[in-house]
């Protein structure tokens, strides 16, 4: 499979999504961010900036503030805050991605995000921290114990789309950890891992 056929839009411009933006650029995935007002500005004209190595980098990425209903991409990964989840998937809701990965930390269950998406929905939960400061991102990687990405079914099953998702993890070398039961993990290791969140993005 080439990962040149992968698609992927990446519904929100802040640390998290930032910073899966550019490993999966840099692994040769088609990659679009979806931002809005000043950061979408900030992003058409410098790029993605971060600090690498002791010095402010930029990598060139697509970037929208709209979305077409028929602008297809094989995974949308939404890595908006938890008081923006229900707002950015109803901007979702008519578009024809199958896929919708929602990086967000919730322990409050999926029904209101099923009432919106049905069945696309493919829970997850990031492994990154960090801050954006002045338009550059400063990013913190956690500690390799909780680092992984978690994402899994609802139902528990490693479905096609689980193992064709955990390919691209692999492709760009993020650590990743398919969950049986991603409700229970969000319940019991969310809120420590919220915890770790903020203490790196403070």
């Amino acid at each position: 499979m080439s990962n040149k056929q992968d698609r992927i839009l990446i519904f929100g411009a802040g640390v998290i999504g930032s910073m899966y933006a550019i490993k999966l650029i840099e692994a040769g995935f088609d990659v679009t961010l979806f931002a809005r007002s000043n950061r979408y500005e900030s992003l058409r004209e410098n790029g993605l900036r971060y600090k690498g190595k002791g010095t402010v980098r930029s990598i060139k990425v697509n970037v929208i503030d709209t979305l077409e209903n028929d602008d297809v991409y094989d995974f949308i990964f939404v890595t908006v805050r938890y008081d923006r989840s229900e707002s950015a998937l109803l901007t979702l809701k008519d578009n024809q991605s199958k896929n919708i990965v929602t990086m967000i930390s919730n322990s409050m269950g999926f029904s209101s995000w099923l009432d919106i998406v049905g069945d696309r929905l493919l829970p997850a939960f990031p492994g990154f921290g960090g801050q954006i400061k002045d338009g550059v991102l400063h990013a913190r990687f956690l500690p390799k114990i909780i680092a992984a990405t978690a994402f899994g079914e609802i139902n528990g099953l490693v479905t096609e789309r689980i193992e064709k998702l955990a390919i691209i993890f692999k492709t760009a070398k993020l650590p990743y950890d398919i969950k049986k039961d991603m409700q229970a993990y969000l319940i019991t290791h969310a809120v420590s891992d919220i915890a770790m969140l903020s203490v790196l993005q403070s």
